[in-house]
């Protein structure tokens, strides 16, 4: 009996084992981040950084692959996820001005709505969405502009980065800088 309970037991166990989930494949726009102040967590590892973060940036990268991305691929004046798959969420660890505005310590969801000269930036309330299908202004917290700068060469894929008091969003041809403090 005791051999049939053991034997049981070991193909149920069988079972359960084959029934897991398989990992995802490797995603298409992988996902990135970014610190305030840049490396901090390597600055943190090698003994360089003094308490925690003041930001940081979750997104996801989509690449350009020959493609016309503003204007075509990213529609101009809708409201666009900046990135791929999930919303990109950025999160304050303190208070801060953010493209001149008050925002309070939290974690947010980033949107913007491009034209060719200026991105209108969002910082949305509603955090853990996927793309922007979702978005509600009700839930903005702060709208801010700034102007579109071109670089010489295209920006292969979408990288965002703190630099000194900015987070820098390049893609294809396109930079913005969005002033930040703390």
């Amino acid at each position: 009996m005791k051999k049939i309970v053991f034997l049981l037991g070991f193909v149920l166990a069988g079972q359960l084992i084959m029934a897991q989930p398989k990992p995802t494949d490797l995603d298409k726009s992988p996902m990135d981040v970014g610190y305030y102040p840049a490396n901090f967590p390597i600055l943190k590892m090698r003994g360089q950084a003094n308490g925690d973060p003041s930001a940081r940036i979750l997104y996801s990268r989509p690449q350009k692959k020959g493609r016309t991305i503003f204007g075509d691929e990213i529609k101009y004046n809708e409201v666009w996820r900046l990135g791929a798959n999930e919303s990109t969420e950025i999160e304050f660890f303190k208070n801060a001005t953010f493209g001149g505005k008050k925002i309070p310590k939290g974690r947010y969801t980033l949107y913007c709505i491009p034209t060719e000269a200026k991105w209108t930036i969002i910082l949305n309330k509603d955090n853990y969405n996927w793309g922007s299908f979702t978005y509600k202004s009700d839930k903005d917290l702060a709208r801010f502009d700034v102007p579109v700068q071109k670089n010489s060469e295209a920006v292969e894929a979408l990288t965002m980065f703190f630099d000194n008091n900015s987070l820098d969003i390049l893609w294809d041809y396109n930079k913005v800088e969005i002033p930040v403090s703390f």
